[in-house]
């Protein structure tokens, strides 16, 4: 479980204003070795929190920018096609589409006939 800044704060505080690990427990509900971690965490970083180094996204497979340059100059590309290009699985490009909001080809159903041409059509015979 995750603590915030402040929690850990009042915990280490109550700590070190005399109270016991027992009382620690039963108000805090955190164990010794939190304590000791938090309090070596505030000696050493200044922080209770350890901030988090690098970047918090991790990298993907297919590039948002290079993908979508290329459904532009060619979009009748069939995404086996596309994947081959990022060295992919097809199931890969269309996640990444599906992220991007890009739909796939649709494909118009056949629609009936219009009852007023037959209409017409068998007055004029």
């Amino acid at each position: 479980m995750a603590y915030d800044e402040k929690f850990r704060k009042r915990a280490v505080e109550y700590k070190n204003s005399g109270h016991t690990f027992k009382q620690l427990k039963e108000v805090f509900g955190i164990t010794s070795r939190s304590y000791y971690e938090w309090r070596k965490n505030k000696e050493t970083t200044g922080f209770y929190v350890l901030p988090k180094e690098g970047k918090s996204t991790r990298r993907r497979k297919v590039d948002p920018d290079k993908l979508k340059k290329i459904i532009e100059e060619e979009p009748d590309l069939f995404l086996y096609e596309i994947a081959e290009k990022f060295n992919v699985s097809a199931v890969a490009v269309h996640k990444r589409l599906e992220k991007m909001k890009i739909t796939h080809k649709k494909r118009h159903l056949h629609t009936r006939k219009n009852p007023k041409k037959k209409e017409q059509s068998i007055s004029k015979n």
